[in-house]
This record gives C-alpha cells, structure tokens and sequence, in this order.
C-alpha cells in the first residue's frame, strides 16, 4: 500500500469513528420493560439524569401522536421503547410541528431539550 492509499485508508477510518460517536443514538437495550420504562412507551429521564442508573424516567408517553413538554430544558435521556417500526420525533413547535426524527424503535440518545417543546411518538 503506498503512503497517499494508506493515508486515505486512515482519514477514512477516522471520518467513520467521528460520524459514528456525533450521533444521539446508543446501543439498544433488549426488547421489555427497561429500567422503568415499559415496553411500547418513550420514555424521559430527568435532566442530568443516567438511566442506566436510576430506573425513574420523569415522562412516559404511550399513545401515538404529539404530546407537549414542560420544563425540559438542558441534557435528557430519551428512550423509545416502542416495538413494530415505531419511531419518536422531537419537536419545536407545539403540538408537534417542527418536528425531526430523532430515534428508531429501541433507540435511546441524550438530547439538549431545551429548543424542543413537544415530542411525537410515530408508526
């Protein structure tokens, strides 16, 4: 392999780490109930709050559709425990307009909450 192919070989390899780590998303936890957030719900943990440690989400949402946040500000766990495709968006608007996908079914991510003020759960 000569130096330019090997170099490329690195910067690509490095690009892939840095896409990887930037990325809410974590590894998926098993399929069930998880650390206080039962299966089918998106779950929210308090702000600071590790949900690997503490088994107390402040939020569950189970019903599609958009549901409003108050007083989430700062860094939050969210878990979408949901099964069958369902996916879970954050919103800026109310009532869920503005909305960008943020997580896949058994996904869970750490969000900066605060310009967000609604969540939708999706099929």
């Amino acid at each position: 392999m000569n130096k330019i192919s090997r170099g490329l070989a690195v910067a690509v390899t490095a690009a892939a780490s840095v896409v990887a780590l930037s990325g809410a998303a974590q590894a998926r936890p098993a399929a069930g109930d998880w650390n206080g957030c039962p299966y089918g719900a998106v779950c929210i943990w308090g702000q600071d709050r590790n949900p690997y440690l503490d088994p107390h989400p402040t939020n569950v949402y189970w019903s599609y559709g958009a549901h409003n946040l108050s007083n989430q500000y700062g860094d939050h766990y969210v878990f979408n425990n949901q099964y069958g495709g369902a996916s879970m968006s954050l919103c800026t608007g109310y009532n869920g307009a503005g909305c960008h996908l943020a997580l896949l079914e058994q996904e869970i991510g750490s969000f900066n909450l605060t310009p967000y003020n609604s969540v939708t759960l999706n099929r």
